[in-house]
């Protein structure tokens, strides 16, 4: 089925000059809604765990209920580039590129439009806040999820570093775990002139620093690839007059395999408390950016294979997961799931960069591979 591609081109452009940042798609939302009201679905259910919109498109007889998801949401960069359909929002942008998964969702529907299922139901779900790991289970465990509860779930992303249009396929883990820490250390103040009356977290948090950097070379602890980046570490005020009373440090923590996961938090856990105790100080810890793994069904993953290669696509099995998070995994944790990869491109900047653009020629790419998809399931041709 031939595809409008400068109409989505328009649609992308559009949503990438309007970008939003996680939980306030508001815009973004109401375009979608404009725009694919036109294909008629059956349903509309929006507000979906905050800005979420989902369009059912139903079959006359009972039978599958097939999910497709897009990620809506922008980020705080800047971008750089200079294009005539550049961010209006300051600093905000879509580098992550979610302006062109919508686009392909949007290509989806009107292809259905044209070729409506005859039994059960496919649901074109717009999800919003993937960039804080907080959307997707927001979305399913809004009560009007359960209206659509499905039996097949499918996503992908672009990826820059490979061939334009090339399907990226991994079988079981296709990206990493993640999770942020904050760490609070309490201790008590003092003249600089007496150090000795107070209780600094100075020598505490650099071997917290050191202690949990080195953890990944515990291999005996470990059953796979896992990660521990400081990303953030503040000591004191800006007083020379004061030695320090607290001190923070943010933690990323990214593992192939959830148990890896659970160590890899009990050993940080662990750490922090022998260290904090052995300085006289207090400690705290929270946790924020909860994503799982996201694991791809074997039998899914056969299935896109099998598409692409009916498309001429070419396909790439990738010999280790994405060391990024992605927050589909929450799906993939409830139901049947397939989340691949669609190449941006040798040269594109790479995912997050403020000189990142989604690249239109792609979206064709998407759109066709998800249509195959519904053609399979719904054996339409």
């Amino acid at each position: 089925m031939e595809t409008d591609i400068q109409h989505l081109i328009n649609i992308r452009q559009t949503l990438h000059q309007n970008p939003e940042l996680s939980g306030f798609e508001e815009y973004t939302a109401e375009a979608l809604k404009r725009t694919i009201i036109k294909y008629q679905p059956d349903e509309i259910i929006d507000n979906l765990g905050g800005f979420g919109v989902a369009f059912v498109f139903k079959g006359l007889e009972p039978g599958p209920t097939v999910l497709f998801r897009a990620d809506m949401d922008a980020l705080p960069i800047k971008e750089i580039n200079v294009i005539d359909y550049a961010s209006r929002a300051h600093g905000i942008g879509h580098q992550c590129g979610h302006d062109g998964h919508m686009a392909i969702l949007v290509g989806l529907a009107g292809h259905i439009s044209k070729n409506r299922p005859q039994k059960g139901k496919v649901v074109l779900l717009f999800q919003p806040a993937e960039e804080t790991g907080e959307g997707a289970l927001a979305v399913i465990n809004d009560p009007n999820f359960q209206r659509i509860t499905p039996e097949f779930c499918y996503a992908l992303h672009n990826i820059p570093g490979f061939t334009k249009g090339s399907i990226l396929l991994k079988n079981n883990t296709f990206t990493a775990a993640s999770q942020g820490i904050t760490v609070k250390l309490f201790g008590k103040t003092s003249h600089a002139a007496e150090p000795e009356k107070g209780i600094s977290p100075a020598l505490a948090l650099s071997k917290i620093i050191e202690a949990i950097t080195l953890l990944p070379n515990k291999k005996e602890l470990f059953s796979d690839y896992v990660l521990a980046t400081i990303v953030h570490a503040q000591l004191g005020e800006r007083s020379f007059g004061t030695t320090p009373g607290q001190a923070e440090v943010l933690i990323t923590l990214r593992s192939f395999d959830d148990a890896d996961m659970d160590v890899l938090i009990q050993q940080v856990e662990t750490s922090i408390k022998e260290i904090a105790d052995s300085h006289g100080l207090k400690s705290e810890l929270s946790f924020t950016d909860i994503y799982p793994s996201t694991q791809n069904n074997p039998s899914l993953v056969q299935q896109i294979k099998e598409g692409a290669e009916e498309l001429d696509y070419n396909i790439v099995f990738l010999d280790k997961p994405m060391p990024w998070a992605e927050d589909f995994s929450q799906f993939s944790k409830r139901f049947k799931s397939v989340f691949f990869g669609l190449g941006a491109g040798e040269e594109q900047p790479k995912l997050h960069n403020p000189d990142y653009n989604f690249p239109d020629d792609i979206i064709s790419y998407g759109v066709d591979l998800f249509y195959k998809v519904y053609e399979q399931h719904f054996t339409i041709r």
